[in-house]
């Protein structure tokens, strides 16, 4: 009788299933991000990303909008209100005490699986007033570190059309990595969508945000505002700062302990167990 065959299995993990996102306020120093309110979100909402002042562009690659009016917009707010997955925010200006509280944007957190510990960030939009501004990456980093350290998820997405080149660039400049593309994924407005994954593991997730605090970080910034360092170097930076820990690790898991772990594992004992696998009954 042949000996069973050792397929390939997993690492096994010790976790406990992630938490349910709330539907709550999560502050910074640049950024609110608030739970949606129809009533006083619908009006500025609409304003910015609508003419005749607003950027329509907006609603391309989302799935919904542009919308008839602001009271049709109303309505999709009062419906985000209740649901829980998408669980939206709206982005709101506020939150060092320098803005006027004026909706900015909109991001949710959706496809919540606390049991496989995997989250995604998306239905994202910056007003334009919002966008390549320190306050949107600020935005980017609490949902992140929201899921990551608060709650407890092993993965964070982020999808996207594949023709949606800003989102890309925005994904990979946040420290996602790309895995691929999946084609023909969806219809949405009558239009096939390939959609491009992007994903930051937990295992990931210190570097990024060192590299994100470090980017946030008032020093990181001129009187005027502008960036020193950017963003991308900075997540870099940050990574290099980690491999010699984790190579002092590596060495030290191959070091003569490991090596004479690995003799007695090859000894003749271990000799004599392959012969026996290999022999007249096997």
């Amino acid at each position: 009788m042949s000996a069973p065959s050792q397929r390939p299995l997993g690492e096994r993990v010790e976790w406990t299933a992630a938490k349910r996102p709330a539907r709550t306020e999560l502050r910074g120093s640049r950024i609110l991000l608030r739970p949606v309110d129809a009533a006083l979100d619908a009006e500025p909402l609409y304003a910015l990303s609508h003419p005749p002042s607003g950027d329509p562009s907006i609603w391309t690659y989302l799935p919904d909008g542009p919308y008839e009016s602001a009271g049709h917009l109303a309505a999709t707010l009062t419906w985000a209100q209740g649901s829980e997955d998408p669980l939206y925010f709206t982005l709101v200006g506020d939150a060092g005490g320098n803005g006027d509280g004026r909706p900015l944007g909109w991001a949710s957190y959706l496809r919540i699986a606390p049991e496989a510990g995997t989250i995604e960030i998306g239905h994202i939009w910056f007003g334009p007033t919002l966008r390549r501004t320190a306050a949107a990456t600020e935005a980017i980093y609490m949902l992140a570190r929201h899921a990551f350290e608060d709650l407890g998820y092993r993965r964070l997405e982020w999808k996207c059309d594949s023709l949606n080149a800003a989102s890309r660039r925005a994904a990979q400049r946040f420290g996602f990595t790309f895995e691929g593309i999946f084609r023909q994924h969806q219809v949405v407005k009558g239009r096939n969508r390939d959609t491009a994954w992007f994903a930051i593991l937990d295992k990931d997730w210190p570097v990024i945000a060192d590299g994100m605090r470090a980017w946030l970080a008032p020093a990181n910034f001129t009187p005027a505002g502008s960036q020193i360092e950017p963003l991308a170097d900075l997540i870099a930076r940050a990574r290099a700062a980690a491999e010699p820990a984790a190579g002092a690790a590596a060495d030290r898991a191959s070091g003569p302990a490991a090596a004479a772990a690995a003799d007695s594992a090859s000894g003749p004992a271990a000799a004599a167990a392959s012969d026996s696998a290999a022999g007249p009954a096997a």
